[in-house]
């Protein structure tokens, strides 16, 4: 075991036929992917890449707002990211009158920068292998126990690593499957703030019709900087703090790029499951992803309709439609790229050969026979979990209606004190007031009705809440009809006391656990919580435990059945690099796509007044015109916007650099095409491609389309 996590660490390499496949470490790259990297294109050292010791391109990464990536680009703390990253930020520096979102930002002195309250970046500082020390605590245990151990030793090694008095955080971090541990320390900048943003017309350009697809056109990009205390230190927010002097910031290039260049992508990859077994790929395909995907169709399309009459509308709604979205889409097409491309049964063959070297082996020969019994118990409640998380909790009111059982227990635990139970009705009441703000009555009210109904419908009538359906069906009629459910909805938003102030104060001033328990709001979203907490919560435990065990032992087993195999590791929101080429590809027969889109593209796409495909007017006119400057790519007359790289990345990469051969920047990551949805679970060698925004289009639109020249002279560009 020990050789293998040696070998695996230390001279990490790529399968011969899957050249650009793997998120690597950056900081434990072999040799071999290194020279890999070299005949690939790479000029720079091993040190440029990665030192702890010096100033390097890891520096310059940072984990962006807690869910994207972002880099400093020059000497005054300039951060380059994704329109979509700064999307909540973006949206809540705006309102009616000053509408940033619709129509475009860029501060053109530092004065003007906007503070985004709540939003942090994190530079990562060191890493170090605690795998000794996390195993030998473990030893001998399994199961439940082996997990809630694991937990109560990760929590101390990271308190162990961490200053808060420092803004230094630390996390240890599962690889492998909790074959492997390492502890990652981050520092946190706190200051951050808004300096520019194209219209949403340009970082949304396509909305969800080209999301996941290629050709793209969309000028996915925000930029913000990050301030630091005078002495360059992490501070809370403060008219007296300056720019950070970061330790290394990424040159800007806008030679431009061409089929078959070196790229190389920085950042933090949030989630792939590449080890999942063939029992995982089934539930996915049958149960997870379909239910998920239905559920989100019907919530997006109760919020849209309200979206499309109303700008102050959609302003309200445009983070959590844009968040419902993306992800809607993707499991759809990773379904369908799963069973496509028979990943199914290709684990099942792997699965095949590991028993087969198995036998005689006790650690390993039981293990599939065990997990099926695991995902058999499982299996007929799958879909309950992603109707109470993706259905009942996709209402925001049911979401925050259910929030109110932590009030419940404050009232009704003994031994809860009175200052303890303030606490929970403080905590309530502001929670109640961010609710409120973000709340569209119209929308939400549907989505209950047509969700409760979907529950009826699609779940098991024996996993149903006892009771709930049939008081429904005494009270409003039919439940199978649709007419029903919305009698019901109206009656749920009319009666609660989460909607009407006077009801809502007079349960402040005078809590009791019995008028908590008869408002209709929370009285739905308990029966619904309670049912699933107390008969189907504990059976997803005892599968995840199983599921998490029997993972572990069969990638322990792989390692030790191919031990000159050498694997990557599954993204889990740490700093990795992958690379590979610019690179056009063809998708079906007859079917060519270029490697990079152009403006033309952008104005054949344009619709005057479109809700997904119109433009500014001073873009067109400034397309119309070629009016590209300094960013216009000589060789076709045009402006590239977009560029597809073989690069592997998944959500999380959101805001990576997309950096040459010899360092420089040339466009941000910020999604994949459609035909290699599946990438979470299995890469595809041959379609895979990462969607870039290239970098002249994001200073052209800065430049010329914003006006903001003092951003582009901050840059260290190369022409």
């Amino acid at each position: 075991m020990k050789k293998c996590l040696f070998v695996i660490l230390l001279s990490v390499s790529l399968f011969r036929s899957y050249a650009d496949e793997g998120m690597w470490l950056p900081m434990l790259l072999g040799q071999q992917v290194y020279n890999d990297m070299v005949k690939k294109g790479l000029k720079l050292t091993k040190e440029q890449l990665y030192s702890i010791n010096k100033s390097s391109i890891k520096d310059a990464i940072v984990i962006f707002g807690g869910g994207c990536t972002g880099e400093i680009v020059s000497n005054q703390g300039l951060i380059f990211t994704n329109h979509h990253c700064g999307y909540g930020s973006i949206t809540a520096a705006s309102s009616v009158e000053k509408n940033y979102l619709r129509d475009g930002f860029y501060a053109k002195a530092k004065t003007e920068e906007i503070p985004s309250q709540g939003l942090s970046v994190q530079f990562l500082l060191k890493i170090e292998d605690v795998t000794k020390q996390v195993d030998s605590a473990l030893s001998g245990l399994s199961g439940a126990e082996r997990a809630k151990k694991q937990g109560e030793v990760l929590a101390a090694i990271s308190a162990k690593y961490a200053d808060p008095s420092k803004s230094l955080e630390a996390v240890v971090t599962p690889f492998f499957k909790g074959n492997q541990f390492l502890v990652f320390v981050y520092e946190r900048y706190k200051d951050v703030r808004l300096v520019g943003t194209p219209p949403e017309s340009v970082g949304k350009f396509g909305g969800d019709t080209d999301n996941w697809e290629w050709p793209r056109h969309t000028g996915d990009f925000s930029v913000f900087r990050v301030y630091a205390s005078k002495d360059n230190k992490p501070a809370d927010y403060n008219t007296a703090n300056i720019p950070l002097k970061p330790k290394y910031y990424l040159p800007v290039s806008i030679k431009g790029i061409k089929d078959g260049d070196y790229a190389m992508t920085y950042g933090y990859p949030g989630g792939t499951n590449r080890y999942e077994s063939s029992y995982g790929i089934k539930l996915s395909t049958d149960i997870s992803n379909p239910a998920l995907v239905a559920l989100r169709d019907i919530r997006l399309k109760h919020m849209f309709e309200q979206m499309k009459k109303d700008p102050a509308v959609k302003l309200q709604l445009a983070p959590s439609y844009a968040g419902i979205a993306n992800y809607w889409k993707f499991y759809d097409g990773e379904t369908k790229q799963l069973l496509k491309q028979h990943i199914y049964e290709k684990k099942q063959k792997d699965e095949a050969a590991f028993l087969q070297w198995a036998k005689g082996k006790p650690e390993f020969e039981n293990i599939f026979n065990e997990w099926g019994k695991a995902y058999e118990a499982w299996r007929p409640y799958a879909k309950h979990r992603q109707y109470i998380n993706e259905g009942i909790l996709g209402s925001p009111l049911t979401a925050f209606a259910a929030s109110l059982a932590q009030v419940e227990r404050a009232l009704t635990m003994t031994g809860v004190s009175a200052a303890d139970q303030k606490k929970a009705l403080e905590d309530a009441n502001t929670r109640r007031t961010a609710f409120l703000a973000a709340e569209n009555k119209v929308s939400d009210q549907r989505i209950l009705a047509t969700t409760a109904m979907m529950f009826y419908s699609d779940i098991d009538k024996s996993q149903h809440p006892i009771g709930f359906y049939e008081n429904l069906k005494g009270t409003y009629g039919d439940l199978k009809e649709e007419a029903t459910y919305k009698k019901w909805a109206t009656d749920i938003f009319n009666g609660t006391m989460i909607f009407d102030d006077a009801k809502w104060n007079a349960f402040i001033k005078i809590p009791t656990a019995e008028a908590l328990q008869k408002d209709p709001a929370f009285a739905y979203a308990n029966a619904f919580i309670k049912n699933y907490s107390s008969k189907y919560l504990p059976l997803y435990q005892t599968f995840n435990v199983k599921n998490n065990d029997y993972g572990r032992l069969y990638l322990k087993g792989i390692m030790q059945m191919n031990p000159t195999k050498i694997m990557y590791p599954d993204a889990n929101f740490t700093m990795r690099v992958s690379f590979g080429n610019v690179k056009s590809y063809q998708p079906r027969d007859a079917v060519k796509y270029d490697f990079v889109c152009t403006m033309k593209g952008v104005l054949d796409k344009y619709i005057p007044g479109d809700y997904e495909f119109d433009m500014p007017a001073k873009l067109v006119e400034l397309a119309s015109k070629k009016d590209y400057g300094q960013y216009i790519d000589k060789q076709r007359n045009d402006l590239v916007t977009c560029f597809i790289t073989t690069n592997d990345i998944t959500g999380g990469n959101s805001g990576s650099p997309v950096i040459n051969g010899t360092g420089e920047l040339v466009g941000l990551a910020f999604d994949g095409n459609y035909e290699a949805l599946s990438h979470k679970l299995s890469f595809d060698k041959d379609l895979n491609r990462t969607i870039c925004v290239d970098i002249r289009y994001v200073l052209w639109c800065i430049d010329k389309l914003g006006g903001a020249a003092n951003i582009i002279q901050e840059l260290k560009l190369v022409k």
